[in-house]
């Protein structure tokens, strides 16, 4: 299949990660989606990649890489198991980056150089059950009270949260001002009144653990408010971005792991006394996925070139996320017509690639709001 030209660094990361993906991942994918638990011991081998600090300089303890860099190692690593890019994607980007960016430098080496390190888990909480698309509709709050903040409410669907050590959590520290009011705060696990729920019983990813959060009268230090007042919704524009273009990268690795093992099937599955890639209808489905595939790769590293030079690349992201996660549900569609009634049997993986694509579809924002968010980039209210 062709892959974006890319410059000498870029290659060595995306060999160095489908070498790695090949030989500790895909072995163990099923094993682990079967387990249905966090894999720990899969957690602390990416750490020894230095994996976790691949968007972070040196100064913490990072590689000092690029968007596009970071990218191509979730790519890969989606390629052999979508429940670790998640965990992955979320080590590396959300769950640290409001830390490194407005934590004290005593977070930094409590916190945040141990996460990169891979000693502890890190977790974003944004979602609530009335507030995904709408933040305007976070209920959760933060109360000034001396020195402290007290924190009430609760969120749902958070990714890591049942193994997390630490979260940031997106707050209303004033109703009155809408937007303007939501602000990130850091809270350890083990402070009292914080709740952890049992972890979900879920379709797909399931090596990777969700669940909810729930606060009450969660007292925590003034200076674990991440950023200035107000600005918490603008600072998560700042990473969105960043955000939708790696999950347009994560959908194009399960994408390539669908056709992987279509052709594959293709090739050997016979009927009527031929391969049934012979057939023209079979031949159709692997030239659609192979295109839509080259695609979503043209346009996903345009966009990390983007952001890397500094541009604001929202619309592109965007354009990315939904086009990216829709090839992944189309691609994995395909490889269960191809693979026919064995695609039923939990012996072959094409199964887990149809489960697990359907996570595409709702991090980073729905398809539905992209298509919104892309035509008012576009100029049409």
């Amino acid at each position: 299949m062709n892959k974006v030209a890319l410059p000498t660094p870029e290659q060595l990361v995306r060999k160095t990660f489908a070498r790695f993906t090949d030989e500790e991942i895909i072995p163990k994918a099923r094993e682990m989606d079967e387990a249905e638990e966090f894999p720990r011991w899969m957690f602390e081998k990416i750490a020894r990649t230095g994996a976790y600090g691949i968007r972070y300089p040196r100064s913490v303890g990072g590689a000092g890489g690029t968007t596009t860099q970071f990218c191509i190692m979730v790519e890969e690593i989606a390629r052999g198991s979508m429940s670790v890019a998640a965990f992955t994607a979320m080590q590396c980007l959300m769950g640290t980056n409001f830390i490194f960016e407005y934590g004290t430098p005593e977070h930094h080496e409590r916190l945040l150089k141990p996460a990169i390190r891979g000693e502890k888990v890190a977790c974003f909480a944004l979602t609530e059950a009335d507030a995904a698309t709408d933040l305007g509709g976070v209920k959760t709050t933060a109360v000034r009270d001396g020195d402290n903040w007290v924190i009430n409410g609760s969120k749902t669907w958070i990714t890591n949260a049942p193994v997390a050590d630490f979260f940031t959590v997106l707050c209303q520290t004033d109703k009155t001002k809408g937007l303007k009011g939501l602000n990130f705060f850091l809270i350890e696990r083990g402070t009292p009144g914080l709740y952890i729920s049992k972890k979900f019983d879920k379709l797909g990813t399931r090596a990777t653990e969700i669940s909810e959060l729930a606060f009450t009268d969660v007292r925590i230090p003034f200076e674990n408010r991440l950023g200035k007042e107000g600005q918490g919704v603008g600072n998560l524009m700042r990473i969105l971005a960043v955000i939708r273009t790696m999950t347009a990268a994560l959908s194009i690795g399960l994408a390539r792991a669908a056709f992987d093992h279509s052709k594959r099937y293709a090739m050997e599955r016979t009927q009527f006394k031929q391969r049934i890639g012979s057939f023209q209808l079979i031949q159709q489905k692997i030239a659609n996925m192979a295109t839509d595939i080259w695609a979503a790769e043209l346009m996903t590293y345009k966009t990390a070139e983007m952001i890397d030079q500094g541009q604001r690349a929202l619309k592109e992201a965007s354009m990315s996320k939904y086009f990216a996660s829709e090839v992944a549900c189309r691609c994995a569609d395909e490889a269960t017509r191809i693979f026919g009634a064995y695609s039923y049997s939990m012996e072959y993986d094409v199964q887990r690639f149809y489960r697990d694509c359907r996570f595409l579809l709702f991090g980073g924002g729905t398809s539905e709001i992209l298509q919104t968010i892309i035509s008012r980039e576009c100029g049409v209210f």
